[in-house]
């Protein structure tokens, strides 16, 4: 157990790399990439518990005032947000896939491993679990106008049935994660907190192994589409985070200002997938293989700007 210990504090300590190391497999491990892509929900749900863990029940709740911030954070990013991306696309007569992808992950909920993200920079990460909890619970509700204007095919009850799993799924994995915390733990040390971070980086990892599973392929095949793809996954990923950190700036939210700046980049694209039609499922799985690389350099990529409101962790 010792071992095991000092191999997870050393996987906390080099978090970032990790990360890179999970998205280079991803890309040239196809193989493995499908493997993984079989047990991505239970991954997820993994993941969701360790944040859950590292948190504790008592700041996931936060206050009513967070609450209240919550859910005009979730009307900006899923609603506000993808309605001006798909008026000014439609202006512009641009409607294909790549506009489709980029509607569909502003109008999408946090992903799951946003609490994990934001350890990683250093910061409190239990905003990111509020925020991500009302984007799930509000889906069903801020993507219909979403898709009322968005000339595509998807069904709004699954949306809505998706939306419903993933909360169910964030609900149960953690409450059984507050237990364990409650029992086992409730004032966790330094090292305790570093062995889980440990933890969550490796599912992180792992997770991205397997979303990535259509990006080895296409580079090959269409390396000019990739390209193309690669560069759009950035600049809205981060762009996003750019300007959701400058405009939270000086309102007395730092302890929050960068958990909600990476959420704002970052969505659960993945959701809608259940409810696209097949002929859509591959050329969005390219975008979502490339949307992974800007958000797990996440960590490296944005410190510059976060590193200026570093907190003790």
């Amino acid at each position: 157990m010792g071992a095991l210990r000092a191999l997870l504090l050393a996987t906390a300590r080099h978090g970032r790399l990790v990360l890179i190391a999970g998205l280079v497999a991803g890309i040239l491990l196809p193989g493995i990439a499908g493997m993984v892509r079989g047990v991505l929900p239970e991954l997820v749900a993994c993941m969701l518990g360790v944040a859950a863990l590292r948190i504790g029940p008592t700041a996931a709740r936060g206050s009513l005032a967070d609450i209240h911030i919550s859910l005009w954070l979730v009307a900006a990013y899923q609603l506000l947000l993808p309605l001006v991306l798909a008026a000014v696309f439609l202006a512009f007569g641009l409607g294909g896939t790549l506009a489709t992808a980029m509607v569909l992950m502003a109008a999408a909920p946090s992903i799951s491993g946003s609490p994990n993200l934001t350890i990683m920079t250093g910061h409190d990460p239990a905003p990111a679990l509020r925020l991500m909890i009302a984007g799930v619970a509000l889906l069903p509700l801020t993507v219909a106008p979403v898709f009322l204007l968005w000339p595509i095919f998807g069904s709004f009850s699954a949306i809505a049935l998706a939306s419903g799993k993933l909360l169910l799924l964030i609900g149960c994995s953690s409450a059984v994660a507050f237990i364990i915390r409650h029992r086992f733990f409730p004032q966790p040390g330094v090292e305790t907190l570093g062995v889980i971070d440990g933890v969550s980086a490796l599912l992180m990892a792992v997770l991205v192994i397997g979303l990535m599973s259509a990006l080895g392929p296409a580079i090959i095949q269409t390396p000019g589409l990739v390209g193309l793809t690669l560069l759009a996954a950035f600049a809205i990923n981060f762009s996003l985070q750019i300007a959701a950190f400058m405009l939270t700036g000086g309102r007395g939210h730092e302890r929050s200002r960068v958990a909600w700046s990476i959420i704002a980049g970052n969505r659960n694209i993945a959701l809608f997938l259940v409810a696209l039609p097949a002929a859509m499922t591959d050329p969005l799985l390219l975008f979502i293989g490339c949307y992974q690389i800007p958000m797990y350099l996440t960590p490296i990529l944005m410190r510059p700007l976060y590193a200026g409101r570093m907190e003790a962790r």
